[in-house]
């Protein structure tokens, strides 16, 4: 019989048991948003399963920076989370601390889009209302072009997810916004709106 998966409240319950950084869960709750985003865009049949996986992508990596995605199997078996629940969060450090490949589309997605929220975020805070609400395309394409903005985050991987789901980055950029947009208020990036 197959573990029936976890609620949005027990998924929020167990990020906040192991973040505490407001920063953390502000990019917990856009990782969320957008995973729904792409499920709906996609016409998944589970958009909360999605969510609840971008919800806890980072669940070990405030407390185990070191055993990023290593350590997250650990707390998710613990908490009695299904394996593709695990095998999906694992997949979002593939190349970078883990060997899980992301296979399921699902899987791609949150490999693709957990650096590009960061980008957006970061582009949104440089505006001078400080928000989502409007932000372009193509704002995000000029800043992404200035290696020395937002230096943190890995393009590489961002361009390769978007090869491996078949979608143009300018696509992925825009569906990211638009799954940002919708909790702009929750992660900070609603601004002077």
């Amino acid at each position: 019989m197959e573990k029936i998966g976890p609620t949005q409240a027990q998924a929020d319950a167990l990020l906040r048991e192991f973040n505490k950084n407001d920063s953390l869960i502000k990019h917990a709750y856009a990782v969320e948003a957008v995973m729904r985003h792409f499920a709906e865009l996609f016409n998944e049949s589970e958009p909360d399963k999605w969510a609840i996986i971008g919800l806890l992508h980072d669940i070990d990596y405030e407390m185990y920076p070191e055993q990023h995605c290593v350590k997250a199997k650990e707390i998710l078996s613990a908490n009695d989370y299904p394996e593709d629940y695990i095998h999906a969060v694992q997949s979002h450090g593939w190349g970078i601390c883990v060997d899980v490949e992301p296979i399921e589309k699902m899987e791609k997605v949150l490999y693709t889009i957990d650096e590009l929220t960061g980008l957006i975020a970061a582009t949104a805070m440089l505006r001078p209302n400080k928000s989502v609400l409007d932000l372009e395309v193509k704002s995000v394409k000029k800043k992404w072009k200035q290696k020395s903005f937002a230096a943190g985050v890995n393009r590489e991987v961002i361009e390769k997810g978007a090869q491996m789901l078949g979608m143009d980055l300018e696509t992925v950029i825009g569906e990211t916004i638009k799954g940002m947009q919708a909790v702009a208020d929750r992660i900070g990036l609603k601004g002077d709106m």
